[in-house]
């Protein structure tokens, strides 16, 4: 009998998790962008390689798009394209760090017209919104300061909060404003939308239909994240996930790979706090494939993804309230620990296989000659990632 009851069963079948599109392109390091053979040309062939993800992992339906990179000339022609791959279009993300004129700031700049202009990129990007049905629109920022006395930080908070409202009131029916934080980098002295609570307080000013995004590597080292996520699920305010792994910073790894356990913490309290298949909760990957295969990589963070929401599913929350009530500490570790430590893997395969999908996603992946054939094709690919 399969660990995996038809309850955990149905929670999988749910599951979906957004691929970013930058994820295919070139992507690199302060130091250098590095080039991929198969590197995609343009959009369309982004959203045809998150489509592969999806046909081999079934956990992959849509795909988010970033402005001006995946910029089009007609995005129904884009939107058309996706659907007939299987994947749909999702999150827009903005894009006000590589102008010059953002160099001392965009949506907090303190030249009204570069504000005016950092606020009309993103209102075209609700644009493309309305033409692609995307929900989301995703807002990071690399704004700050180096230096102390550099900038007034409280007038660059009244700014920002002037140029969220302008945004946030051309946004239409279901759409959303999302916005993501990070505590340092590119500016290290101060930044604008930190933490958790700047996010938090500045959306909560705009109202119900603005969130907080949370990106796992965008926290100081030692963060509770699980705390953060239990958080803004209890004030109703997390909008979406970006998951990926860090060491150090912001290393944008595949999932996973430096804490397994955090991830499952993380997803303990996606589940506790009713985050999990819940629409308001979006799941997507923000990963910066440097040195490991692109497609496979993507493949490889929503496997882990799947895997670690399993082994969190598999908690017994009746034992654990228990021993929490009873102040039973060991007893209480002990059953986090028993579900964390159970190998879902051969399970997921079988279930997969149960539903047509294969066993091994990466090893059909590998098999299916996808990755041959865009090398072949796609000469000259220079589609643009992160660092780009």
């Amino acid at each position: 009998m399969s660990i995996l009851t038809p309850d955990i069963q149905a929670a999988l079948a749910q599951q979906g998790i957004e691929l970013p599109s930058w994820a295919f392109g070139n992507s690199g390091t302060r130091f250098r962008v590095w080039t991929t053979e198969g590197t995609p040309r343009d959009p369309f062939e982004k959203i045809a390689d998150a489509a592969e993800v999806n046909r081999v992992t079934g956990l992959a339906p849509s795909v988010a798009l970033h402005i001006p990179w995946d910029k089009v000339s007609d995005y129904s022609v884009l939107r058309r394209h996706a659907e007939d791959l299987g994947v749909k279009l999702g999150t827009i993300n903005s894009n006000t760090f590589q102008d010059e004129d953002y160099k001392f700031g965009a949506l907090t700049h303190e030249n009204e017209a570069i504000r005016r202009k950092a606020i009309d990129h993103h209102i075209e990007c609700v644009d493309v919104m309305d033409a692609t049905g995307s929900r989301d629109l995703k807002i990071w920022l690399a704004e700050g300061s180096n230096y102390p006395g550099q900038t007034d930080m409280r007038s660059r908070q009244d700014r920002l909060q002037d140029s969220l409202q302008q945004i946030y009131a051309r946004l239409t029916g279901e759409q959303r404003l999302v916005l993501e934080y990070k505590f340092f980098e590119p500016s290290f002295y101060h930044t604008d939308v930190p933490d958790w609570g700047t996010s938090y307080v500045q959306v909560a000013a705009l109202g119900e239909r603005a969130m907080v995004c949370l990106d796992t590597g965008h926290h100081a080292p030692g963060t509770n994240i699980e705390f953060i996520v239990m958080q803004l699920l209890r004030l109703g305010k997390l909008g979406s996930f970006d998951f990926n792994s860090r060491f150090y910073a912001d290393d944008d790894l595949i999932v996973g790979a430096a804490d397994p356990f955090q991830l499952f913490r993380i997803l303990f309290e996606v589940i506790r706090g009713g985050g999990l298949n819940n629409p308001d909760v979006a799941f997507m990957l923000d990963q910066c494939h440097n040195i490991e295969a692109k497609i496979p990589g993507q493949i490889r963070s929503v496997l882990n993804v799947q895997e670690m929401t399993a082994r969190a599913l598999l908690v017994d929350h009746n034992a654990l309230a228990a021993a929490q009530t009873a102040n039973d500490v060991l007893g209480a570790q002990a059953v986090f620990m028993d579900a964390f430590y159970t190998d879902v893997r051969p399970a997921l395969a079988e279930w997969r296989e149960s539903r047509g999908l294969p066993a091994d996603p990466m090893a059909a992946y590998a098999a299916s000659g996808y990755q041959e054939k865009i090398e072949a094709e796609r000469v000259g690919g220079t589609q643009a990632g992160w660092g780009a």
